[in-house]
């Protein structure tokens, strides 16, 4: 086999795998939109697009349960925990990254550790916390574990950007009489952009997402439920029956601002996933 023949063959099986990944990715997110479409028996037939498109499935979604007010909710609690968990993870990170001290690689391990913890394994004793705090039933409680979960690994990305920026910036800022926060919020934290972009986002789609904490500290209080434990509870006619529609149509809605969200810090995000790869 000449070598253009091989070259040939290795781009379409390049592109044939391409288009596999794509569609794989893809088709859920496109099967969830096809069923939400759907009504009454049209469910369960495997039509690639509905016949008859029921649009009222969104419209159910808002008119038969507090959706709206459970997206907010979702906001309020995802954006609360991004900041927090941003503020203190920059913070920690400016420390185990630019300050030398004993301990300092031991106390990185720990942090990270704590993310190893599966959340089955700490709910009962945080549930305790929260009680004893008078937080269950209230957002709050959310936001505390959200932060809990979501800082070891803001932490760790953002020690290792802290870590590769220049030397010779925080000098020039020491020299010029910048104090440690003036340091950090002056000097630091334009450049770390893409790296907070980064983690941010990863932290707003895993409490977004969260459905564990959400459903044992806030379950049963419909004014202050999260999206995913709203979806899980919603009701059909009667007990036996389950909206599909509806509770896909409320998967896409829900989906949509993540979609948005990433299209929006993609170059941001890749710079920071990329950053530090190549030394130069």
């Amino acid at each position: 086999m000449s070598r253009n023949a091989r070259r040939l063959l290795l781009r379409i099986a390049f592109y044939v795998l391409v288009i596999f990944i794509v569609i794989y990715t893809v088709f859920p997110f496109y099967w969830a939109i096809n069923s939400s479409l759907k009504a009454g028996t049209d469910l369960f037939s495997a039509a690639f697009l509905p016949p008859s498109p029921a649009w009222t499935n969104y419209v159910s979604v808002f008119e038969d349960q507090p959706f709206a007010l459970n997206i907010l909710n979702s906001v309020y609690v995802s954006g609360v925990t991004v900041i927090i968990s941003l503020f203190l993870a920059v913070t920690a990170a400016y420390a185990l990254g630019r300050i030398k001290f004993s301990g300092r690689g031991v106390l990185l391990l720990v942090v990270l550790s704590v993310s190893m913890f599966p959340q089955i394994a700490v709910l009962s004793g945080l549930y305790e916390v929260m009680r004893w705090l008078g937080l269950i039933q209230r957002l709050e409680s959310l936001i505390i574990s959200y932060v809990i979960f979501t800082l070891p690994f803001t932490v760790w990305i953002l020690t290792t950007f802290m870590r590769e920026l220049p030397k010779e910036l925080e000098e020039a800022a020491i020299v010029d009489g910048a104090s440690p926060w003036q340091t950090i919020s002056r000097v630091f934290l334009p450049l770390l952009g893409p790296a907070l972009a980064t983690t941010g986002l990863l932290a707003f789609i895993a409490a977004w997402n969260e459905f564990l904490f959400a459903l044992t500290f806030v379950g049963n209080n419909n004014e202050t439920q999260t999206i995913p434990v709203a979806i899980a509870n919603f009701s059909g006619a009667s007990e036996f029956e389950l909206p599909w529609g509806g509770i896909m149509a409320a998967s896409v809605i829900v989906t949509v601002p993540l979609i948005v969200l990433v299209l929006i810090f993609q170059r941001m995000i890749v710079s920071g996933l990329t950053a530090g790869a190549v030394k130069g």
